[in-house]
């Protein structure tokens, strides 16, 4: 598994995949901001406008692939305040359901933090649904739980549920964005 950050013009090259990705996520329950059945020119146009953010800086995205395939992603959203130029948040950590359970969660976590780490990101802060899988990954990977917000964000069935956020402390490197 390789394991890369997109640049925009990748970006590009790869939303094909990157939207099947999107739309299998979704499909297997994952709730990140989606509501399914996910359409998939739905999933194309949503990758499609992180070119922006990912061509001013303002997003890092990775992908893991098996082969030539997409099978995980992972991003950082870095804030465009002089206040929060030290911490970035973490987003969209998918993978394949065909690629779990092989350590491919854990590596994308890994990759991000240390890009984070090496951008001078010193804090990293995210959410996700309460009792999802992703909970265990992020508190076995460190990461602490501040607290839970009720009927934050619907599931992919639409029902309201709880989304619990989570900090990360690093120790950044000496580079800087």
């Amino acid at each position: 598994m390789i394991v890369s950050r997109l640049d925009c013009a990748e970006l590009h090259a790869r939303v094909d995949e990157l939207a099947d990705l999107l739309v299998d996520t979704v499909d297997g329950g994952a709730s990140i901001g989606f509501l399914s059945p996910l359409d998939r020119a739905a999933a194309l146009s949503w990758w499609k406008e992180r070119a922006a953010g990912v061509a001013a800086g303002q997003l890092g995205v990775w992908v893991a692939q098996d082969g030539e395939r997409v099978v995980g992603t992972v991003s950082l959203a870095f804030p465009d305040k002089p206040n929060s130029s030290h911490r970035a948040e973490l987003v969209k950590l998918m993978v394949h359901r065909d690629a779990r359970g092989q350590g491919l969660g854990r590596r994308l976590l890994s990759v991000a933090e240390e890009a984070a780490a090496a951008a001078g990101v010193t804090l990293l802060h995210l959410d996700t649904e309460t009792d999802s899988l992703a909970e265990g990954l992020y508190r076995s990977a460190g990461w602490t739980r501040t607290g839970v917000i009720p009927d934050y964000a619907a599931n992919p069935d639409g029902v309201l549920r709880p989304t619990s956020i989570y900090f990360k402390k690093l120790k950044a490197d000496a580079l800087t964005r």
